[in-house]
């Protein structure tokens, strides 16, 4: 696939021998399947902030919203150096073009969530936030991030990618003169694909994107791009996917013989009370969009928002 979307990623997870003790954590799903579409930006926090492998291990200390980067063993506090490296580190990756980061779970410096964090006496509380993991999220607020641990959810995993290429197609709209006319066709392409995630995001984009034309353009963008990470970070319920197929059952209503009609309510019905997965009733629908000739659903991302290969919507 040419064009690959660049994510950064845990140097770890790419096979990488840079673990405390010359280890890895090869995850083959993100070098197999997603290396497919992916391009990665390796970054691993101990190695490139100058500590040796081998080399002793770390945790979090101290309070949970600000802790302490200590050595294990010997309890030397490296927090303002791992500091420093993190937020020149970050600065550096904006020239990269990064459309997401894949962290590497419980690490003191990667992990995401739920990292564990150790109190005076030695009891540890997984409340944590790596070190690094925290700077790059303050940085790029509206970048997706996911640990590789939870891409092991169907649902998660299906959110996570569904917003890489999401903000793909969005950066290349960047590319383009701002103007509203873009912003138009990005938002009607787009319009089933948010409404699947959030109905009141998809009202308030709608408004943005009306009454657009009236403001300076770089506050639609910035304002519509907002809600639009905001939409995708919400859950895809069951629910609000019907309400979107039924709606794209609306425009076949005067095309479908009885036969077609009912075999499509019985796949929406069967996809509502989880016995097909998403991909079923999507499929389907997809076949009467060339059958039909449906010009403006062809051009819904709802329809094919990523590769079917990747399998995102064959979980029940």
């Amino acid at each position: 696939m040419e064009n690959r979307i660049r994510i950064g990623v845990s140097a770890c997870l790419l096979g990488q021998p840079v673990r405390f003790d010359g280890s890895h954590k090869h995850d083959h799903y993100i070098t197999g399947i997603l290396g497919e579409y992916f391009e990665f930006v390796p970054v691993c926090p101990e190695v490139e902030a100058g500590f040796p492998i081998p080399r002793e291990t770390f945790r979090l200390v101290g309070d949970p919203d600000n802790p302490r980067l200590m050595t294990t063993r010997s309890q030397v506090d490296h927090t303002e150096r791992m500091i420093a490296w993190a937020e020149r580190r970050v600065r550096e990756l904006e020239k990269e073009n990064l459309c997401g980061f894949v962290f590497k779970k419980d690490s003191p410096s990667s992990g995401l969530m739920r990292v564990k964090v150790y109190n005076a006496k030695g009891m540890a509380e997984k409340k944590g936030v790596g070190v690094f993991a925290r700077a790059f999220t303050r940085h790029f607020p509206l970048l997706p991030v996911e640990e590789e641990g939870r891409l092991n959810d169907a649902n998660l995993r299906e959110m996570f990618i569904e917003q890489i290429f999401t903000l793909k197609r969005w950066r290349e709209t960047l590319t383009r003169p701002a103007n509203m006319n873009h912003l138009v066709d990005f938002h009607t392409r787009h319009k089933l694909l948010i409404l699947a995630h959030s109905p009141a995001h998809a009202k308030l984009m709608g408004k943005l994107v009306a009454e657009g034309r009236g403001m300076p353009a770089e506050d639609v963008y910035q304002g519509y791009e907002k809600l639009l990470i905001e939409a995708l970070r919400l859950k895809a319920t069951t629910k609000k996917n019907v309400n979107v197929l039924q709606h794209i059952m609306g425009y076949f209503k005067r095309q479908l013989s009885a036969d077609e009609k009912q075999e499509l309510l019985e796949v929406l019905d069967q996809y509502s009370r989880g016995y097909l997965p998403l991909i079923v009733p999507v499929t389907l629908l997809n076949h009467y969009v060339r059958k039909y000739h449906q010009p403006y659903l062809q051009q819904q991302t709802y329809l094919n928002p990523h590769p079917v290969a990747l399998k995102l919507r064959n979980h029940a």
